[in-house]
């Protein structure tokens, strides 16, 4: 499949939910790019502002053929264009850009973009039903809004980083982080929720919005019933590994040939079932096992009797024994395993395109699936300031004179 880049990034399927709604992104790193490209995979049209040199995110992580791979993927579907905001000229190309946007998502520090010249107040000049949507470490107030913060920060004080960790007293490392930038994904889907909701309501009473998403919270809003059970019962949520605190046996054990499979069996008949696998059926009439509350009291003990028949199995005979007794369970995917997976495969969310920096590569598919609509990406991560004359000159109407001053200026 050959998507590369043009200037047709915009153009969506017609039935895609968010065809015709065009968005401005003023984002960096991952936050507010993330929340667009979710956008923009829906349908909306994106337009992409970064700083002459490019979005931090372009040297990130591994390199091929000189850019980060990572960079085909966040901005895909979206029409980029380069501009130093800090230059005079920068402000009223952004003005000029809004005029024509149904929404605004960004993630600079509280106050930033006023600094520039770009706050709310010009900006509703500018448009008065914009919706805008910011994202920050802490939120727009409070103590701490002006604090700097990444994705880590708001995971550790949403209290994702300390329920990631291994159980208390089995290892002396730092807690452990999720693997991906987390925090900053879900803000950016908060903020993607948010830009949506207010287009609704936006649809009805003509009115814009402003939603304000922090990193923080973001992550804290997702600790299920953390909260509650320290405000009823003064019981702080403590880390558990790879182990559910409230349902057993749920964990990873390893095979044979030490690939780690999760075996989730923690209701009573898949624990009969999974017993009765291991050979033990007398093990689901012990007491320490008998009902959930009790495998969960006795998971440490429960979990070593698994590990045991598990460890006497290599990982595709253990697999087999687990689907054919219908018990939920799967090895640990890694990357190379989900890109060879025949589930996502058929469902299109490994695909192959043609990118136009980098060649051939692997994307994933669009999340959530509407009404079927093709989840193949519609273009590419581009490179720097490739949509500026057609932004520019086709949707602002700049003349060609105008363009070439705004270049030699240093604003683009």
């Amino acid at each position: 499949m050959d998507i590369s880049h043009t200037s047709v990034a915009g153009q969506a399927d017609a039935r895609a939910p968010l065809a015709g709604f065009r968005i401005l992104e003023l984002g960096h790193y991952v936050a507010a790019p993330f929340a667009t490209r979710l956008l923009a995979d829906l349908g909306a049209e994106v337009i992409k502002v970064e700083p002459p040199a490019g979005d931090p995110v372009r040297q990130w992580g591994a390199r091929y053929k000189g850019s980060a791979p990572w960079w085909s993927v966040h901005a895909r579907n979206k029409r980029c264009i380069s501009l130093d905001l800090k230059k005079p000229g920068a402000r009223e190309v952004v003005l000029d850009l809004v005029r024509g946007c149904d929404a605004l998502v960004e993630n600079y520090r509280p106050g930033q973009l006023a600094k520039l010249g770009l706050g709310e107040e010009a900006l509703r000049a500018a448009r008065p039903d914009l919706v805008i949507a910011r994202i920050s470490g802490y939120g727009q107030d409070g103590p701490d809004r002006d604090k700097a913060a990444f994705g880590v920060i708001g995971e550790a004080i949403g209290g994702l980083r300390h329920l990631t960790n291994h159980a208390p007293g089995t290892t002396d490392l730092p807690p452990v982080r999720v693997g991906v930038s987390i925090g900053d994904s879900v803000a950016g889907i908060y903020a993607a929720l948010g830009v949506v909701a207010a287009l609704l309501r936006r649809a009805r009473t003509g009115a814009g919005g402003d939603i304000d998403v922090a990193l923080t919270e973001s992550v804290f809003s997702l600790l299920e019933g953390a909260l509650p059970e320290y405000g009823t019962l003064g019981t702080v949520r403590q880390p558990t590994g790879g182990a559910i605190a409230t349902a057993a046996p749920s964990n990873a054990y390893r095979s044979r040939d030490g690939i780690w499979v999760l075996i989730a069996g923690n209701s009573d008949p898949l624990w009969r079932k999974l017993a009765g696998l291991m050979g033990r059926p007398d093990l689901a009439e012990d007491p320490r096992f008998v009902g959930n509350q009790h495998r969960v009291a006795n998971a440490r003990e429960l979990d070593g009797l698994i590990n045991a028949w598990t460890g006497t199995l290599d990982a595709e005979a253990l697999e087999t024994a687990l689907r054919e007794a219908n018990i939920p369970h799967t090895r640990v995917f890694t990357v190379a395993d989900i890109a060879a997976d025949p589930q996502m495969r058929a469902r299109g969310m490994v695909q192959e395109v043609e990118d136009g920096l980098l060649g051939p590569i692997l994307h994933p598919g669009v999340v959530p699936r509407v009404d079927g609509v093709p989840n193949a990406p519609r273009s590419t991560g581009p490179a720097v300031g490739a949509d500026n004359d057609a932004v520019l000159g086709e949707m602002l109407g700049y003349e060609p004179a105008h363009i070439a001053a705004l270049r030699e200026g240093g604003v683009l």
